[in-house]
Formats: C-alpha cells, structure tokens, sequence
C-alpha cells in the first residue's frame, strides 16, 4: 500500500468512530435521557446543519469544474 491509501483508510477509520460516538452520545444524551427544555433547539439546529452541508455538496456537484483539478 503507498502513503496515500493508507492515510485515506486511517482518516475513513476516523471518521467512522467519530460517528460512532456522536451517535452513541446522541442516543444517550437525546432518546434516553431527554434534555428538556433543549430538545427543540438542538433539532433546529442539526436540521440547520444538514441542509447547510447538503447546499455544500450540491454546488460542489454542480460544478463543472470538480473533475479538473489536477488531483483526480
């Protein structure tokens, strides 16, 4: 394996633990032990969130040009 595909496979075992535990967290913070008084606010703003990063994605595969950097 070259440095490339190891350091894509160590950040992708990253990015799946931290949404391990940010699932694990949500679960017991948001469905076992409800926050109360927070809850609405804290779904506004992950709703907030998930549409701010599927706007990202969208324009970024709009793009004409994303396939023209010299990395791909």
């Amino acid at each position: 394996m070259d440095e490339r595909s190891i350091a894509g496979l160590v950040a992708t075992a990253v990015i799946a633990a931290l949404a391990v535990f940010g699932l694990y967290g949500f679960g017991t913070g948001y469905l076992i032990d409800s926050p109360g008084e927070y809850f609405a606010p804290s779904m506004g703003v992950l709703a907030v969130a998930v549409v701010a990063v599927a706007a990202l994605i969208a324009s970024g595969i709009g793009s004409g040009r994303w396939r023209e950097n010299p990395y791909w």
